[in-house]
């Protein structure tokens, strides 16, 4: 932990002490706005993206470029933005990735159950060819897959009762995003998954679902510690955020502002990967205090038995997917 926090805290500090005199100008840039979608609210991990994206890409192009975030769900859900993008009508997004399996299915990889043992080895799986293939594969379904950005490693919460064990989890109903796997994942468990479009604080309070799964952010900007009150560090999934542009759209652009978008959507991921987890920690902290119940020692192998045959369903039946499925996970042995 000590290691991961002292690379994470270089990273921040040679993003914020970059100088403006250091940041390039392109002349090849023509004067455009650039419409960014997100779907959830500022302060939020996929915001902090886009704002640093923003901030770096008006400051690089000296303001020939405006990048304009719409945030808080304006365009609608994670999936209707992304067929907005599809189209072209949005530029770029970022998009949690568990919605991108129903565009194309060898994003379920990332999101197989207890792939990743930490961010650092997550960082090396993404930033490396098997990152590199997902990203160049989604060009079939319309999109410029740039890089990952971070979620987290998603943990359960629920009203009903505490979770120990996998059998705890048996008859909760548990909002899950509108994607296959994970809701194979809450069946495997016994659960019953109950896909539904962010945000979700109003059916939680209401009871409309028990529980639902994400990272820590989630939990302190959504102020979930207020209408649920136990919480299991699961770490079932590493979430990461899939930074894309629309297909269309970007082939339409030169070279020199395709790197420059690029870059500064790379350099804006990373620093947004780095403020994630070095926040982590004190978000624990502050839940406890606002009086969630948290089990922070599960009994993970439990979890792992029940969800260990995923690999042999029909989501990873394609030849590509199934490949790329058995490459992660000899890599993140």
């Amino acid at each position: 932990m000590k290691r991961w926090t002292s690379w994470a805290g270089m990273i921040l500090s040679i993003f914020l002490a970059v100088p403006a005199a250091g940041v390039m100008t392109s002349p090849g840039v023509a004067a455009t706005t650039i419409k960014l979608g997100v779907v959830t609210q500022p302060g939020s991990a996929q915001n902090i993206v886009a704002e640093k994206f923003k901030a770096l890409v008006e400051e690089r192009t000296g303001g020939n470029v405006i990048v304009k975030i719409f945030h808080s769900a304006s365009l609608g859900n994670e999936t209707e933005i992304l067929q907005q993008i599809q189209m072209g009508t949005v530029e770029m997004g970022v998009i949690t990735d568990g919605p991108f399996d129903t565009f194309d299915p060898i994003v379920r990889v990332v999101n197989y159950p207890f792939l990743f043992k930490d961010s650092a080895q997550a960082d090396a799986v993404l930033d490396g060819p098997p990152g590199k293939e997902i990203l160049t594969s989604l060009e079939g379904s319309g999109f410029k897959g740039l890089c990952f950005s971070e979620n987290g490693f998603r943990n359960l919460t629920n009203s009903k009762r505490p979770v120990k064990a996998a059998g705890d989890v048996a008859g909760l109903k548990i909002r899950v995003m509108a994607s296959a796997l994970h809701k194979a994942i809450w069946q495997a468990l016994g659960a019953n998954p109950t896909p539904m479009p962010w945000p979700i604080y109003t059916e939680l309070e209401q009871g409309v679902i028990d529980g639902q799964e994400n990272p820590l952010w989630v939990m302190e900007v959504y102020r979930f510690y207020e209408i649920q009150k136990y919480m299991t560090l699961t770490r079932h999934v590493y979430s990461s955020h899939i930074d894309v542009a629309s297909l269309v759209w970007w082939n339409t652009l030169k070279p020199d502002t395709q790197e420059l978008l690029r870059t500064a959507m790379r350099d804006a991921a990373l620093f947004q990967r780095a403020d994630n987890r070095l926040r982590d920690e004190g978000r624990l902290k502050m839940l406890k205090e606002k009086g969630m119940q948290v089990e922070e020692n599960p009994d993970i192998q439990s979890f792992r038995d029940k969800t260990a045959g995923l690999k042999d369903l029909d989501l990873y039946r394609e030849p590509q997917v199934y490949a790329l499925l058995v490459k992660m996970l000899a890599a993140t042995r």
